[in-house]
């Protein structure tokens, strides 16, 4: 058995991905201060781009991960043991298909996955976030 020394919980492997339910963040800033300190210039990275595509979001933590909301839910992001993972939905997901097999990310129905082994591709997650919110605002402005 292995026991999280920052949960307190025990598991059957050892160094077992989870999140621990102990430690339940209120804000992003709450969130990033749980993570391992390598990952937090990361995930601030990740953040920032979703910040300047999306000024008008609010920021909140939804689904236990760091959530930017504009009418809705934008986009989610969250620290995992080999990647971060995005979750713009599925329709982002399928209008960036291409893009993100010619750059090599993983992704599935609504997820992309940022592997620590690459460099962060801070612009293709802008212009995912900017996609969101233009189709936010065009959800909005039909009749």
């Amino acid at each position: 058995m292995w026991r999280c020394e920052k949960c307190g919980r025990e598991f059957e492997r050892e160094s077992q991905d989870h999140y621990c339910e102990a430690l339940v963040p209120q804000t992003i800033d709450e969130y990033l201060a749980l993570q391992d300190e390598s990952l937090r210039p990361l995930l601030e990275e990740v953040r920032a781009a979703i910040r300047a595509a999306a000024p008008e979001a609010s920021e909140k933590i939804s689904w236990r991960m760091p959530t930017f909301w504009q009418q809705e839910n934008l986009i989610h992001f969250a620290a995992f043991k080999k990647h971060i993972g995005l979750y713009p939905g599925d329709k982002a997901v399928k209008a960036f298909a291409a893009r993100l097999d010619e750059e090599g990310f993983a992704h599935s129905k609504g997820t992309v996955q940022l592997p620590y082994t690459k460099p962060l591709p801070l612009k293709l997650v802008s212009d995912i976030t900017a996609y969101r919110v233009k189709a936010v605002c065009d959800k909005r402005t039909r009749p």
